[in-house]
């Protein structure tokens, strides 16, 4: 018989036994509180059909998740042993048990990881798996998963609700239909809201950018064929979404440089878009002005503006070629803010009708740049440790840098960012662990009373991420 497999209920607090005892108080005021996800990439599909469930084992836990294809990948698994459909309809493998077997052989290498700790958590806390996951018991574990996921109470609406999930927001691009929103939303059951991403429309070099042009066009019920008529679909669109619900947009850029163009120069530009004509220096001058055009929005329309920046997207051309986007092979770069946002923040930082999220890949610029920009400017807030920082480790690097300069009050909380929608009260309670150590590491060393300990764990938790994006909270404080 194996030994049982457990989670340590004190992981991730001090050794220390005072700053324990105090993690372990603050631990339990936020453990239970209910989860806002303000940032993520759930397919709302899941939710607004009722009959909707995750598939197989391998469909829930390896196929979506770049973070376990990306490590199993650096191991020597060729990508389409994963079972990733391919592109060009060539080989991949189709048995879901074979997949399983591969992800279950290679289970070893997540120890230490973020990943291996919500792996292990959502095995364990939601499917109730009570062995150690490996190539031995890979095929029980999936017969005992397979049943579980074919049972009412493992559908995703049954786990939204287990989960104590109060707000969920997706990532849905400009051109989208939105019908699950409008299911969900007419149904009124779930509170789960679009968030506006226009990248595909706004990037130049985005591949198929004419098609999604058109797609936008008829999206917002505008012919788009001058840089007007693109503005004013994107406007219609941000409507759209605010209307189902929508408190925020999303931005991915490699570099945050901001510049606003003339009208004839962004006219020109964009024509030159449209007819295949445009230059990376066009993209790069195009993609800039539309940062500014965002903002001008968000100040009009009270959308919340996210802006992640840092990642160079698809570093591995052949992956991106046979596999498409998203498969693990985006790599973090160096960023400045200081000088590439100062257009964008001396135009619009001090308006308090406008608020700017600031996410990077670049934990160099915490202390040097984006913790005193959140510390002078009042639209600026800083978004948690993203991607490959959202770890017990970076989030404490994270703390440990912004804090003096911007304080927990021009931070957001906390987002998950996660396309693994079983994940998310893993994700959110690492964090909260992780924050109400950090805060206890302040109460025994003075800096903060037990009282002040308390307001900020709940804020850490909760209350920075609602009034961060405008989702309604309340006083949340003991």
């Amino acid at each position: 018989m194996p030994p049982r497999w457990s989670l340590d209920p004190d992981r991730l607090f001090s050794a220390e036994s005072s700053q324990r005892a105090s993690a372990r108080e603050l631990y339990a005021l936020v453990r239970d509180l209910p989860i806002v996800s303000p940032h993520g990439h759930v397919d709302p599909a899941l939710l607004a059909d009722p009959d909707a469930r995750f598939g197989s084992p391998a469909d829930l836990f390896v196929l979506p998740d770049h973070y376990v294809c990306r490590m199993l990948h650096s191991r020597g698994v060729p990508m389409e042993d994963l079972g990733l459909p391919t592109r060009d309809g060539s080989r991949h493998e189709r048995g879901h048990r074979r997949v399983w077997q591969r992800f279950a052989d290679h289970f070893y290498v997540f120890r230490g990881t973020p990943s291996g700790l919500w792996l292990s958590d959502v095995l364990l806390s939601v499917f109730g798996v009570t062995e150690r996951l490996d190539g031995k018991n890979a095929q029980r574990i999936y017969d005992h998963l397979a049943e579980r996921l074919e049972q009412p109470a493992f559908s995703p609406r049954a786990l939204y609700e287990k989960f104590q999930i109060r707000i969920l927001c997706t990532t849905d691009g400009a051109a989208d239909s939105l019908e699950h929103h409008r299911r969900l939303q007419s149904e009124g059951r779930f509170d789960v809201r679009p968030t506006f991403r226009p990248d595909a429309v706004v990037h130049l070099g985005t591949p198929g950018f004419r098609d999604h042009i058109e797609r936008l066009g008829v999206a917002a019920g505008i012919d788009i064929t001058t840089y007007a008529d693109y503005i004013r679909a994107l406007e219609e669109r941000r409507a759209t979404f605010k209307a189902l619900g929508a408190t925020a947009t999303d931005h991915g850029a490699v570099t945050p440089y901001a510049e606003r163009l003339g009208p004839a120069e962004a006219e020109r530009i964009f024509l030159r878009a449209l007819r295949g004509e445009a230059d990376e220096k066009d993209a790069a001058r195009f993609s800039a002005h539309m940062l500014m055009e965002m903002a001008r929005m968000s100040l009009e329309d009270g959308l919340v503006m996210q802006l992640h920046a840092g990642s160079l997207r698809d570093h591995h051309g052949a992956l991106f070629t046979r596999f498409g986007p998203d498969r693990g092979a985006d790599i973090p770069v160096a960023t400045e803010w200081t000088r590439n946002l100062r257009p964008l923040l001396e135009t619009y930082g001090d308006d308090p009708r406008f608020r700017l999220l600031l996410f990077t890949l670049d934990e160099s610029t915490y202390g040097r740049e984006l913790a005193p920009l959140a510390g002078y400017y009042p639209a600026v807030l800083l978004g948690p440790p993203w991607w490959f920082f959202d770890s017990p480790n970076g989030m404490v690097r994270f703390l440990d840098q912004v804090t003096e300069t911007a304080g927990l009050y021009n931070t957001a909380g906390f987002t998950d960012d996660t396309r693994a929608f079983c994940s998310i009260p893993a994700r959110h309670d690492v964090w909260r662990r992780v924050s109400c150590n950090w805060l206890a590491g302040l109460v025994v060393t003075g800096r903060l009373d037990a009282e002040e300990a308390a307001e900020l764990a709940t804020e850490c938790a909760v209350g920075l991420a609602e009034r961060a994006y405008r989702l309604g909270a309340e006083d949340l404080s003991p």
